[in-house]
This record gives C-alpha cells, sequence and structure tokens, in this order.
C-alpha cells in the first residue's frame, strides 16, 4: 500500500476530469478511482505523483467518454447510475462551469474521445504530447494531429445564441412538438450533435444526437402532456428553458443552451440541491399552447 499523500492533487484531479467528461459526478468518480489505484500502487514506481495521477485519471476518463459512445443509444432509464448529489457539489459545478465556460463544454462535448482527452491535456493544462500519446495509444505526432483538430472545431464553432426573443420562440416550438408528438417539428429545433443529460433524484444519464434524443422525448411525449400545465417559460441561469413548480418551488427545470437557433445542449434537472443553486426568473404564466 503506497505511502504517497492523495489529498494535494485531490484538486486538480478532479478540475482535468471536469474539463474532459463536463460532470461533477463523474469527475468524482474518476478521481476516487484514481485514488483507490493510488492506493494499490508501489511507491517506487510513482516518482512524479502529480504526473501519475494525472495519467491515470486521463486514462479512467478516456473510458468513461468511450463508454458513453458506445452507449449513446440505450435508453435513459437504462443509463442511469446512482451518484448522490450535495448543495456543496452542485456549487463547484456551476463555479467550474463558469472557469470553464460553458460554450467550450458545449464543444468539448461533441469531441471524439480521443481528441477530447488530447485537447484538454496539451492545451488546458499544458501536458506534452509525448505523455498524451501513451495515455491514447498513439504516436506524438498522431497525438499532436488529434488536439490540432480538436483546436480548430473549438475555435471554428459558433458561439451559443444569447438573442432572448430566439429562444423563447423555440422553446415554445418545443413545447408545441411534445404537446402534439410532433418528431420531425421537434428534429427541426435540434442541433444535429446535440448532447441532453438528466440529473433526477441523483442519477445522472446522458444521450447524444438528434434523432437519439428527439426519439426519447417523443416517447415520453404523452407524460410530458399531462403535466405540460405545470411548466413555465423561465430564464435559468439567463437563457430560456422551462420550468415545473406546481406549489411555487421548482421540481424539474429544462435548461438549455442554444446554436444556430437550435438546442444544443439540454439539461433535465431535478435534483433538489442543484434546483435550489439555479437562478430562474419566470417569463410566463403558463407554457404556450400547441
Amino acid at each position: 500500500m503506497t505511502t504517497i499523500d492523495f489529498e494535494p492533487h485531490r484538486s486538480h484531479l478532479r478540475d482535468v476530469a471536469f474539463r474532459m467528461l463536463g460532470s461533477l459526478a463523474e469527475a468524482d468518480d474518476a478521481v476516487q478511482e484514481a485514488w483507490l489505484r493510488l492506493d494499490r500502487a508501489d511507491p517506487r514506481d510513482v516518482a512524479n505523483p502529480r504526473g501519475w495521477l494525472t495519467t491515470v485519471v486521463s486514462r479512467i476518463c478516456l473510458d468513461m467518454l468511450r463508454t458513453r459512445t458506445s452507449r449513446r443509444e440505450d435508453a435513459l432509464d437504462r443509463r442511469a447510475t446512482e451518484h448522490p448529489s450535495t448543495a456543496d457539489g452542485a456549487e463547484r459545478e456551476l463555479m467550474l462551469a463558469d472557469s470553464v465556460g460553458l460554450a467550450l463544454l458545449v464543444v468539448l462535448d461533441k469531441l471524439e474521445p480521443a481528441e477530447r482527452i488530447a485537447f484538454v491535456l496539451h492545451d488546458l493544462f499544458a501536458v506534452p504530447f509525448d505523455d498524451i500519446a501513451a495515455i491514447v495509444s498513439r504516436t506524438p505526432d498522431a497525438t499532436r494531429q488529434l488536439a490540432s483538430r480538436a483546436r480548430r472545431r473549438v475555435q471554428g464553432s459558433p458561439p451559443p445564441d444569447t438573442d432572448l426573443a430566439s429562444q423563447r420562440h423555440v422553446v415554445e416550438l418545443f413545447v408545441a412538438a411534445l404537446r402534439s408528438g410532433d418528431l420531425p417539428g421537434l428534429i427541426a429545433i435540434l442541433d444535429p450533435e446535440i448532447v441532453l443529460n438528466a440529473d433526477v433524484a441523483g442519477a445522472v444519464t446522458e444521450l447524444r444526437g438528434r434523432d437519439v434524443v428527439a426519439r426519447n422525448w417523443t416517447e415520453g411525449a404523452a407524460a410530458f402532456a399531462k403535466f405540460a400545465h405545470m411548466f413555465v417559460i423561465a430564464l435559468i441561469d439567463g437563457t430560456a428553458g422551462l420550468v415545473m413548480a406546481p406549489k411555487g418551488r421548482p421540481t424539474r427545470a429544462l435548461r438549455f443552451t442554444y446554436e444556430d437557433g437550435r438546442i444544443a445542449r439540454a439539461e433535465i434537472i431535478g435534483d433538489r440541491a442543484r434546483l435550489d443553486a439555479l437562478d430562474i426568473v419566470p417569463l410566463a404564466t403558463s407554457a404556450p399552447a400547441a
């Protein structure tokens, strides 16, 4: 059992994992697994604890990203994994997201796993390509190309839409499509590479791609229609979304990020601590009619 102190490196590892995964719950899982591996390691093999742990947590994150990709066709209820959230965790996630930039997180979600690892480690944490190459199982030159390709995608990505009237119109179309079960109408307002995250009662799930997300939403359209009157259009952390607050206190929130007039990222938030941390300002007294 190693005698190396893990705690001085925990914050750094969490920051690395969060930028790779975009989820504090998953980042904490990756950091915990890195701690377990360090605990089992021979101290003689860990000459540089920070570098060793960064490599280990990066490999763990790469495996997690690849698992996401291989499961992107799965239904939400089959992908849920219990992970309790706390108020401190919700605040930490908000601070991390703000420090990274929501626009960057949206773009990073669209990168292939190896591209994301190479870009995050090199461009955000200055890890040499020789070290990254061993993590992604590529040559240093190939790893350099991965990071370069990711960098071009990041730099060429359009910024999130900030026009409130446009956002509100998209939300109205979203509600109308769900109420009527209009799959083509729903697909029309979703970005082809949309990422849907759900955090409800501590269960964190993810779906990717317009067809997968639209199909999942339309399959639940009947349930949505039953409770649609409880939803209001609201500003959620400064962007238009939907909130269910039957007794004046939010129980569900749908937070969106927009690109080119479409929904590029969606979050279904039902965790109590995260809901309490949201800045919510109602924009309408009821959801729009179909």
